[in-house]
Order: structure tokens, then sequence, then C-alpha cells
């Protein structure tokens, strides 16, 4: 049996469609960590399940790209060791046209030992894109 390619695979973020069948990669996030400058997330949860899949994919280029300038780090660095096992969306709140709120649960495992960050994160549209702006923990 031939093996699925990165783009065929499920997503990361853990996306299932109408018919609760996972979102293949190249068809969710893939989009927006390959092609960020011209195809921004459409909406604040688009952007956390990007993000998601970039700490995944060790992608903290685009982890700092969709930082809000405001609150954005220096530096942003994705643990080699950490095992990510999925994303769950407990909860999505559009505040107004430029600000939501999303309440997530990431797990992972690092070395054997399972671990989740569990988090109200606050999103805001600055010039018709979307950025994490910062997450208060749960």
């Amino acid at each position: 049996m031939k093996a699925l390619t990165l783009s065929e695979q499920a997503c990361p973020c853990g996306k299932v469609s109408a018919s609760k069948k996972p979102l293949a990669f190249a068809a969710c996030c893939a989009r927006y960590l390959t092609d960020f400058q011209n195809t921004p997330a459409p909406d604040a949860e688009s952007l956390m399940r990007s993000r998601y899949s970039a700490f995944v994919m060790k992608r903290s280029d685009y982890v700092l790209a969709t930082w809000h300038a405001s609150t954005r780090p220096a530096s942003v660095s994705t643990d080699d060791q950490a095992k990510w096992l999925g994303l769950e969306v407990r909860r999505h709140t559009v505040m107004d046209a430029d600000n939501a709120q999303l309440e997530f649960v990431a797990r992972y495992r690092i070395s054997g030992r399972g671990a989740r960050i569990h988090e109200l994160s606050r999103f805001v549209r600055d010039a018709g894109r979307w950025y994490y702006l910062d997450g208060e923990p749960r």
C-alpha cells in the first residue's frame, strides 16, 4: 500500500468535514502555512488550528508571523522532544468583527509523560488578517 504524502495525511489540527471525516492537511492548514503572505486564515479558529499545526511541524516562523506585533515575543521555540497528540477546540466566541476568543486543549507527550495546554486565547483582526494576541491558562 502506498504511503500518504504529507498533503494527503489528516491535518494535525484534527478538523473534520461535515461527514465527520478528518480533513487532509492540504484541504485544511497547509494553505495558511505554505502561503502566509497571500492566504491568511479566514477566522480566529482557522488561525488557532493552523498555529497548532505549525507547532506540530516545528514551524516557529509561522507561529511568530501570526502573533500580533503588540504582544509578539522576540523568538519562540518548538520543543523537538514534544510529540503532539491532539487539539480540542472547546469554544469559539466571536466578540465583534475584529475580536474573538477560543478555548482549547492541546495534548502532547515529552519523554513518555503526558501534558496539556488548556488556554483561553484572544485573537484580533488587524488590517484584514487574524492574529493571536494573548492567552490565559485554564
